[in-house]
Parts: C-alpha cells; structure tokens; sequence
C-alpha cells in the first residue's frame, strides 16, 4: 500500500505532468478517467486506469477500497479547453460542484479504503481583497458576488472536505494561473502564474515530504506569496518535467 497513489483527474492538465514524476519515483500510479476510451492511453504511460466518475461514490468507493492506495491525489477539474470563455459560465458551476460534491465523495472513499493522505488541488486567486502579497491565512472571499462567489464558495467547500478529514492528513495546494503544455496558454498570464509542470513537482514534493496544510504554489513576485512551499517543500518554481501522459 505504501507506494501506491490514486490520482483523480490523471487526464487533466496538470494529472498529466504529475504522473510521470510519480513512476519515476517509483509509486505505482492508478488514474481516473470518466472516459473507457482512455483507457489504453494510460496503461501505455505506465498508469493503471480506474474508470469511475466521482459523482458515483458507491463505484468511487469500491474502487478505492479494492486498490487501497496510501495517497489519493485530487487534481479534478470540470473546464473547457484552454478556458473557452463561450462556455466558461456553465462550468464555473459545474466546476464547483466537483469541488464540494466531488471531494467530499473523494474523501470519503479515501477513508474507506483506510488511505493516510490527500493532496488536493486548489486556486491561489480566492482571496478577499486587501493588500498583497496574500499568504496562507489571507481570507478566502467567500462573500463574493456572482461566478466568481461560485468559485471561490467551491473553493472553500473543497478545502474544508480535505483539511477537517480526521483520519486523512490532509495537503491543499493553491495554484497559481496555470500557463505551459497542454493549458492553452502558452505564456505567464494573471496575477499569480504558475507552470503546469511547476504545479505537478509540488504535487510530488507534498507527497514524499508528507505535508500537511495550505501552500500557495506560484510563481516568484506573484500576488500570493510562495515562501511557505519554498520553505517546507522544497519547491521551487523553476521545476520543471519533460515527460506528459
């Protein structure tokens, strides 16, 4: 059990960069897709496919009980490529929903399936306005109108299913605007980027250092302040990888 970790939303943007860092090191890698078809694409990459939607918590248990892994690792998103704008509306809602709905569900299979830890992932841009930088204990702001009240009250539903899980210690990293392969955005934008291979070296930096807590994970002189993941991670935001599922 020790070096197996489920990883939810393995397909994603970031799933994707992170998957070979953990074969490299030596984990063996179970990855969800919602989608049979893809599931010969991650055996070729070296993952051992689970298909199962996250909405289904019966199948998302049995799952998780059945491969017993020691880490689940929640990288699921519900967005449209390179965040189509015509369609960014519906899924802010949908999005959210896998937030709450979908990680709670994640985390009670977690704990079903007697796992110790869960990294999940987050957004560095939910903070309450005040001056920057922001840093871990800033405010979400939870109080805000419209998709962006949506988002950010998904946020705060995810962070709380994976920080207050008893028996799961839990890790919530906060990413930056993600930029790099695959994302659609093929340079540093917004307030706090953050390259998509960067993120996933946190994701494995969180795991082998057995953390636990917020990180902001962001490039230098972004609007939130990465000092803390520097510090007890490790991580720099110059990691890099060059293999993709």
């Amino acid at each position: 059990m020790a070096h197996k970790v489920f990883v939810a939303g393995i397909t994603g943007v970031i799933g994707s960069a992170l998957a070979p860092l953990l074969l490299d090191a030596g984990y063996t890698v179970f990855g969800s897709t919602r989608r049979a078809d893809r599931a010969r694409e991650l055996e070729d990459a070296g993952v051992v496919p689970v298909v199962v939607d996250v909405f289904d918590a019966a199948a998302l248990r049995e799952a998780l009980v059945r491969i017993a892994p020691a880490c689940v690792i929640h990288q699921l998103t519900d967005l449209p490529p390179g965040l189509d704008p015509a369609r960014m509306a519906q899924a802010v809602t949908a999005n959210a929903r896998i937030r709450d709905e979908g990680t709670r569900n994640l985390v009670a299979a977690a704990i079903a399936a007697g796992s110790s830890k869960m990294i999940a992932q987050s957004i560095a841009w939910a903070y309450r306005p005040r001056a920057t930088p922001y840093d871990e204990s800033s405010p979400l702001d939870i109080d805000a109108q419209g998709a962006r009240g949506t988002s950010v009250r998904g946020v705060a539903a995810l962070e709380r299913h994976v920080l207050e899980a008893a028996s799961l210690n839990g890790t919530v990293l906060r990413y930056g605007q993600i930029y790099g392969p695959g994302t659609g955005a093929d340079a540093p934008a917004g307030s706090s980027p953050l390259h998509v291979e960067a993120a996933a070296f946190a994701a494995l930096l969180a795991l082998q250092r057995n953390s636990a807590g917020v990180y902001n994970v962001a490039q230098d002189a972004a609007e939130v302040t990465n000092a803390k993941a520097r510090r007890e991670l490790g991580w720099s935001p110059d990691s890099r990888s060059a293999a993709r599922v």
